[in-house]
């Protein structure tokens, strides 16, 4: 496992969030989108053990696109259930901002959700290297669309998705770049069924040293939180979500006044060691997941 975590490069996540954040905005409404979304197909589609999908849908008008890359030691085409799930949204908004008109505003969206996105690219670089660990298991790395209109990307495509559901669990990525006092992660976890990939989350926190303190283990049963592991944990498949905090400030985190704004920008990313131990965190999880079929 180790070895795997140690190839999580803060160099090549700090490439990828730079490159999100300078199309401008990563709103469906803006153009940038569109740039974003060529960027992610083009850094999957130069990894060969990687299979690119798209699954497109519509809100009040409004085009969306979740992209998935598949890794899948058995053949693409073979595993029908069991599958691992590592999601972030790369849609962003900048709601907050005084007169702010998504179809021409900024949106960077550096740490909501660009330090998400830059991970699973880390993942997929890792995972579809020639000479990577073959799991029995699919892992499907989702980039979604829409978490900002109140997570309409991911709630589609579980919609979507063949009962009995393929996934056996879902964990979510989400503005985890940000806390200048702590080293502090939220585990949001939905429903009962998610209680056991949550103490996953905190063994596997312990097991591989990563660093994760406070882990902040926080229940989130019903569908008012915006992450998009709700709709996975809503429809019953266990799912959890990491981010840096999730309601009201308090002592361990002052907040980061900067999200939903135009000044979401790289520059304000005040933790990237934390933004380091998430991603990490999260590719343990799956992998010890994957690795036990």
């Amino acid at each position: 496992m180790n070895a795997y975590l140690s190839q999580v490069s803060a160099a090549k996540m700090w490439d990828h969030l730079n490159a999100l954040t300078a199309v401008g905005s990563r709103d469906p409404r803006h153009p940038g989108h569109a740039k974003a979304v060529a960027y992610i197909k083009e850094q999957l589609g130069a990894i060969p053990g990687v299979k690119l999908e798209s699954h497109r849908t519509s809100y009040q008008g409004i085009a969306l696109e979740n992209i998935f890359a598949i890794v899948d030691p058995r053949g693409f085409d073979a595993p029908k259930d069991g599958w691992i799930l590592i999601a972030a949204h790369y849609d962003s908004i900048s709601n907050r901002s005084p007169g702010w008109d998504p179809s021409r505003d900024a949106a960077p969206g550096a740490d909501d959700n660009a330090t998400g996105t830059a991970a699973l690219l880390e993942y997929a670089r890792i995972l579809g290297a020639p000479d990577a660990m073959r799991l029995p298991t699919r892992i499907v790395l989702g980039f979604f669309d829409g978490e900002e209109l109140f997570y309409k990307g991911s709630a589609a495509y579980v919609q979507s998705l063949p009962r009995p559901y393929p996934y056996r669990a879902a964990i979510n990525i989400d503005m985890v770049g940000f806390n200048p006092i702590a080293d502090r992660l939220d585990l949001l976890w939905h429903t009962g069924a998610s209680a056991a990939l949550r103490d996953r989350v905190v063994a596997v926190n312990q097991r591989y040293a990563i660093g994760v303190s406070p882990l902040n283990a926080q229940a989130a049963p019903d569908g008012s939180t915006i992450m998009d592991g709700t709709p996975f944990g809503l429809a019953g498949i266990p799912s959890v979500s990491l981010c840096q905090r999730y309601g009201e400030n308090d002592a361990a985190f002052p907040g980061n006044s900067t999200f939903h704004t135009v000044n979401d920008t790289p520059d304000k990313l005040t933790n990237p060691r934390l933004w380091l131990k998430a991603a990490k965190l999260t590719l343990a999880t799956a992998l010890e997941l994957a690795a036990a079929p």
